[in-house]
């Protein structure tokens, strides 16, 4: 602007005559300028910066602190990050050489006493280059000021000397003074909170505030952040860099309608900084500063733990083993308490990392390690569309994991990844609840929605559903008009994108579309009245399965909501309406054996052992067939095998023809390859033979596991959330006898269950298994002799024993 110069000479020139009235006028100009309207965020700040250096070279000039003098005026905080607002503190040092003591105090006060009488605030030392070094050593929060000094007036070699070694011991002391850095950003942390959660947030001093991002710099400049590039907040286009200049333009507004240096954004002023800024009201502002402050929290978060593991280990702890790498999943490995990439891992050549790390960080409770989340950024592909089986499973094992989902779910995000997989985040991303009893931000609600849905899984025929339902039910608030239509319009878009069938997705639709009936409708009217529900019936198209997820989903939701929404009251009444609607509606569908193949019938009519293993529809999945001459315990014996060789079975059909056993399994190597096909089925041969007894191979495995790792596991562990569920169904049409498991899944599983109902008598005449992320849900249809309730009991309760139970690990 033109204004700029004038304003700086008329200060300048003033400053000889009266330098406190000189100073005094020109703030007040540019103030006044503000808040008119005419200047606004970062032109302000270079405006009032214009302004002060201007006074500060002209008042130093008169004082004779000019090149050579050996006297230097050096800016620190906001004037030395180019960052001043309205009330801000001027933080000065007059910086001597030591060669003209008798004149120290002259310039001095020459320099202070006018900015004093200016009513500017001021903050000032007098020092040499080593009172400054040793102010730096012994003063944490000092020498982070001082890593901001810039030079102003004077004598510029004096200053960049002060400059260059007040930076030159940051980085030598860093890595021994990072305990007391991160043990004081807590402390402020505690006494200010976090600026995301907070009504009145404390821009600067809060967890996730301006003072973070200045940490976050202080740590690059000591080379602790390397790999970080995305997060820097020097760095063009960072996110970080974002959110700082965002906040820096609400503290600017908040100066200026207070009339005074405040941090904390009042709620009364909420709407009038949103005016200025042109935010729109109350709640775009707080979206804007939630933003920026789960940004920065992320970044500063990430940047402590990646400068933890970047120190250097001295003295006698030098010695000692390094930390091991503890495989996770195909790629994927625990390195010093987070999750890393594993060596050969080619995030460019594999669009299913970004969710495998996401997964393994999420059931192993462990953070994602910094750079590889910008490895990730920088060089993951993008899924093809629709979505393969494998990425989709492992996005469930990540929803499946429950509370501990929620930081890899905002790793992904606030790097850039989560968006890229679903572009309707950006709608909800820190939008905030215009309904007081909404404790979250639209995106973490849906987030906490999951996690509560987690602990629901086994109480559905359909738990992936149910987690995606939970994910994306409120995808449709922030876009105008009914949230549930506007939603159940991307659901769509969003299931089909994730390649689920089309009826999935026409259920995927309809559990957004409706997901507030069954509350409403509870609550509201007599949920006992048989008009209400034969119209709850007929709204939901008389469909069983979407019924019970909707009854799911309203619990979970309403528990994600605030304290208080979710009642035994409200689960009574919801619980009622749900059974009873499902009744009206009628039986549900009961699974049928599925018809052999031709070539499989075949191969099973020419007798013999034969074991087939074959590419799958992913890049990692495969299609083991295992065929022998049937005979009591074949089938644990075959799923036993199938675990010992390291493949995970995603799904299975289990039947028998021509007297021999014909089960298929589509399994996923837990790491690496796939083993040989012929070393397969001399495992087979020698289960079949009574040489190999994989029952207690696997106990043995799981010890052997145990022992190498006695903090954890060989494989991924998760805690689990919802109890298994062993239920029996009549099928009158067949006269057979099914057995319904839902359980969350573990470590040969199938082979210990198929193994119980072999020991309790149960004849297994054909199996469907399936495993929706980490929930299988299989039906065994069995033989009994006898079929007595109590033997049926028995039955059911010794699978349970083998299932993992709500609250262990697996």
């Amino acid at each position: 602007m033109n204004a700029a110069p004038k304003r700086s000479e008329a200060g300048a020139a003033g400053a000889g005559r009266d330098p406190a009235g000189a100073l005094s006028a020109a703030r007040a100009e540019v103030i006044a300028e503000a808040r008119a309207g005419r200047i606004i965020g970062g032109e302000f700040r270079r405006e009032l910066e214009t302004v002060y250096e201007a006074w500060l070279v002209q008042r130093a000039r008169e004082l004779g602190i000019v090149d050579g003098s050996g006297f230097a005026v050096v800016a620190v905080g906001g004037l030395g990050r180019r960052e001043l607002v309205a009330y801000s503190d001027l933080d000065l040092v007059l910086l001597h050489d030591e060669r003209y003591p008798d004149q120290i105090a002259e310039k001095a006060d020459g320099l202070w006493y006018p900015i004093w009488d200016s009513g500017v605030g001021l903050d000032h030392s007098v020092r040499s280059i080593p009172e400054v070094l040793r102010v730096a050593r012994e003063d944490t929060s000092a020498v982070l000021g001082l890593l901001d000094a810039r030079f102003i007036a004077g004598d510029e070699d004096l200053a960049a000397l002060m400059i260059a070694s007040v930076r030159n011991l940051w980085r030598i002391e860093a890595r021994t003074r990072l305990p007391e850095l991160v043990e004081s950003a807590r402390a402020r942390w505690e006494r200010a909170g976090d600026i995301a959660q907070r009504a009145e947030p404390d821009l600067k001093n809060g967890r996730g505030g301006m003072r973070d991002v200045q940490l976050l710099n202080a740590l690059a400049l000591a080379q602790l952040t390397d790999g970080l590039a995305r997060l820097s907040p020097e760095r063009s286009g960072s996110p970080v860099a974002h959110a700082y200049e965002r906040l820096l333009d609400v503290r600017t507004e908040q100066h200026l309608i207070a009339g005074r240096a405040r941090e904390q954004v009042r709620a009364q002023d909420a709407d009038q900084i949103a005016a200025a800024l042109d935010l729109g009201d109350r709640f775009d502002l707080a979206r804007v500063i939630s933003g920026a402050g789960r940004t920065t929290e992320f970044a500063v978060d990430t940047g402590l733990r990646t400068a933890a593991n970047a120190v250097g280990r001295r003295g006698v702890s030098r010695l000692r083993r390094l930390p091991a790498r503890r495989p996770l999943d195909e790629g994927v490995v625990e390195h010093q308490g987070e999750v890393v990439l594993a060596r050969g891992a080619m995030p460019s050549q594999d669009y299913g990392l970004v969710l495998r790390v996401a997964a393994a960080a999420a059931r192993n409770e462990l953070p994602i390690n910094g750079p590889t989340l910008e490895r990730l950024a920088r060089y993951a592909q993008p899924i093809p569309e629709p979505w393969p089986a494998e990425p989709l499973s492992d996005l469930l094992v990540l929803l499946s994991s429950g509370p501990s989902m929620a930081a890899p779910i905002e790793a992904l995000d606030r790097i850039g990844l989560w968006e890229t997989m679903f572009p309707e985040w950006a709608g909800v991303r820190d939008l905030p609840p215009r309904d007081s009893v909404h404790t979250w931000t639209v995106d973490r609600h849906l987030v906490e929605t999951v996690a509560n849905a987690a602990s629901l899984t086994t109480s559905v025929s359909r738990p992936d559903l149910l987690l995606l339902g939970a994910l994306i039910h409120d995808i449709g608030k922030g876009r105008g008009g009914d949230h549930s239509e506007v939603g159940a319009e991307l659901a769509v878009g969003i299931g089909s994108r994730l390649g689920l069938w089309p009826q999935d997705v026409r259920t995927l639709s309809d559990m957004v579309a409706h997901h507030l009936v069954l509350p409403a409708v509870a609550t509201r009217r007599d949920p006992s009245d048989p008009a209400v529900i034969e119209s709850v019936a007929e709204t939901l198209g008389d469909d069983r399965v979407l019924t019970e997820l909707l009854g799911a989903l309203a619990e979970a939701d309403s528990k994600a909501t605030g304290p208080g929404v979710w009642s035994d009251w409200k689960a009574s009444l919801i619980g009622t309406l749900v059974r009873r609607v499902c009744a009206h509606i009628g039986g549900a569908v009961i699974p049928q054996q599925e018809a052999l193949s031709a070539e499989l019938a075949a191969q099973a009519e020419s007798g013999g052992v034969h074991v087939r293993l074959e590419a799958g529809e992913g890049p990692t999945t495969y299609l083991a067939t295992l065929i022998a001459p049937d005979q009591p315990g074949l089938l644990s014996k075959m799923t036993g095998v199938i675990a010992l060789a390291g493949l995970h079975a995603h799904s299975a059909q289990v039947c028998s023809h021509a007297g021999s056993a014909v089960n298929s399994f589509v399994v996923m190597p837990t790491f690496g390859d796939p083993p040989d096909v012929q070393v397969l089925r001399q495992r087979l041969l020698a289960a079949i033979d009574g040489r190999l007894d994989v029952t207690a191979q696997l106990d043995e495995r799981d010890t052997a596991a145990a022992a190498r790792n006695p903090g954890g596991s060989a494989v991924p562990v998760a805690r689990v959330l919802a109890p298994p569920r062993a239920s029996w169904v009549n099928d009158a049409a067949s006269g057979t006898v099914l057995l319904e498991l839902r359980s969350v899944d573990r470590p040969g599983l199938l082979a210990r269950v198929t193994g119980v109902l072999e020991r309790e008598g149960a004849d297994v005449r054909w199996a469907k298994v399936s495993t929706l992320g980490s929930t299988v849900v299989d039906t065994f249809c069995v033989d009994l002799a006898p079929d007595t309730p109590a033997v049926r009991e028995t039955i059911a309760d010794a699978v349970l024993t083998v299932c993992p139970a709500a609250g262990s690990t697996a």
